[in-house]
């Protein structure tokens, strides 16, 4: 009786002295999340439901993004991270229940003469209760066993279930991990894809420059030997036609550059990417933002960081249960003997079973550290979370405003370009009949030129911008 009154008391104070691991971990406060970006009224239709394949309307760029999809090695490594966690999940699912071996075994003791064993021993085979068989062999004395064991922790405090559910979190962690990867290749790929696109048209602006300025010069040849112009006029005419040839080969080594990157993403050797001729003339796309809440569902960076949360606080749980009591149970059933050709008798057939409760009271500092390294992760993971959604935020309302700012910058340039183009034309006119000099042509050509490629780069930036959008919408992965 009193030592049932010692077990419950000593299981008392250790249940007690383990309470102070069990204070809930006190989270700051959280984010306020917006009720709408910036609009009028709410919007909630979102851009980010569209699928990849709708929302860019180009095939040849759906064709690299597809190629990209079922080659790319970050995403290949991004499937392989989820196949270990689902193994790993299966591990924390194996442990919740029995297990079972086949335990065969063979040995064999020499035991002292003033040993408990080696006199009980000695003493037993001059019994006469026992017969031939039963008698012990003594020098050395063999050991046989064929049978099963088993063993089996019952998780009574959640210990083991807790580590399952991190796990679970985990497996849905390396999923939206995949997803993120996903809608960063297709963005990446998109953007690359564009500014090809805007470089082929500014070498295509560059070539005409070129073509535009050999007449030019052809023409200052022309006039100079009319004794209308200099042999200065001749020469910076040709210097300028030298820089702009220049720029065509710079052009061309961006190109193969770009093209180079865009065959690494999709895992393949370089080659020429093929693209369409002239999509920077089409609308840039309209962007429905819809509503902060479908945002922050559909962008797998913010989804990735609450499953981190939910198996950091699952993995606080599970070792703040490790400071309690674990019951374990273990049985065995099998033939053991002390005669080999006695093994399979019948009447070596032995079981047991044996039920005990085992409390940790020092092991190093191990189950604290465990704990507080658990806490810590778990603020890590909380802050991660919050750094999440403000740059999720932070990205969109960052976006639409480019966007609005850059519609209106492609107006005004454009104008611009309009305007140079019939300069140019004004300029040369004015040339032939000496009303202009030949600096106010270098001068008007060398402006058309950085005027025409600035608009290009502005409607790239619009495109990019877009897409950009569109991720931090939480499209591209559907």
């Amino acid at each position: 009786m009193n030592l049932q009154k010692y077990c419950f008391w000593g299981l008392t104070l250790l249940i007690f002295s383990c309470q102070r691991y069990f204070v809930p971990v006190q989270e700051p406060l959280k984010i306020d999340v917006l009720t709408n970006f910036n609009s009028a009224e709410k919007d909630t239709n979102s851009v980010a439901l569209l699928k990849w394949q709708d929302f860019f309307n180009d095939e040849y760029l759906s064709n690299l993004i597809a190629e990209a999809l079922q080659n790319n090695r970050d995403l290949q490594i991004a499937l392989q991270r989820i196949e270990k966690a689902k193994a790993e999940y299966l591990y924390t699912k194996g442990v919740l229940l029995p297990n079972l071996r086949l335990h065969v075994s063979a040995g064999a003791d020499k035991f002292g003469d003033f040993t408990m064993n080696g006199v009980g021993n000695f003493d037993t085979n001059l019994s006469g209760n026992i017969n031939e068989n039963q008698r012990i062999p003594t020098s050395p004395t063999p050991d046989f066993f064929v049978g099963l064991r088993s063993s089996w922790e019952i998780d009574i405090w959640t210990k083991l279930r807790s580590s399952k559910k991190a796990q679970q979190a985990r497996i849905l962690a390396s999923q939206e991990y995949k997803n993120l990867i996903v809608t960063e290749l297709v963005s990446q790929i998109a953007s690359l894809y564009y500014q090809l696109l805007a470089l082929d048209s500014e070498l295509g602006v560059v070539i005409k420059n070129i073509q535009l300025q050999e007449q030019v010069l052809g023409l200052m040849k022309i006039q100079k030997e009319a004794g209308r112009a200099t042999e200065l006029a001749v020469q910076q005419t040709q210097a300028q036609l030298y820089r702009t040839r220049s720029l065509q080969l710079l052009l061309e080594n961006q190109i193969v550059d770009l093209e180079n990157q865009v065959n690494f993403l999709c895992g393949r050797m370089p080659q020429k990417v093929q693209r369409n001729p002239n999509p920077l003339e089409r609308p840039v796309p309209t962007i429905r933002t819809g509503t902060p809440m479908q945002m922050l569902r559909l962008r797998p960076d913010v989804r990735l960081a609450e499953k981190q949360l939910e198996a950091a606080r699952f993995e606080v749980r599970s070792t703040q249960a490790a400071f309690l009591p674990s019951l374990n149970i273990d049985t065995y059933a099998g033939f053991n003997s002390f005669k080999g050709d006695m093994l399979f008798n019948p009447a070596s057939l032995t079981y047991g079973i044996l039920a005990g409760l085992m409390a940790p009271i020092f092991q190093n500092n191990a189950l604290k550290a465990n704990y507080k390294a658990s806490v810590a992760q778990n603020y890590e993971a909380y802050f991660e979370y919050q750094k999440t959604l403000l740059r999720a935020f932070q990205e969109v309302q960052t976006f639409q405003k480019i966007l609005t700012n850059l519609e209106q910058v492609y107006d005004l340039r454009n104008k611009e370009v309009e305007e140079l183009q019939r300069a140019i034309i004004t300029a040369q006119d004015l040339f032939k009949t000496g009303f202009a000099n030949y600096l106010e042509v270098i001068t008007t050509q060398k402006a058309v030129l950085e005027a025409e490629i600035d608009l290009f780069e502005i409607r790239l930036h619009q495109f990019q911008y877009s897409i950009a959008l569109y991720r931090a919408l939480g499209g591209g992965w559907r």
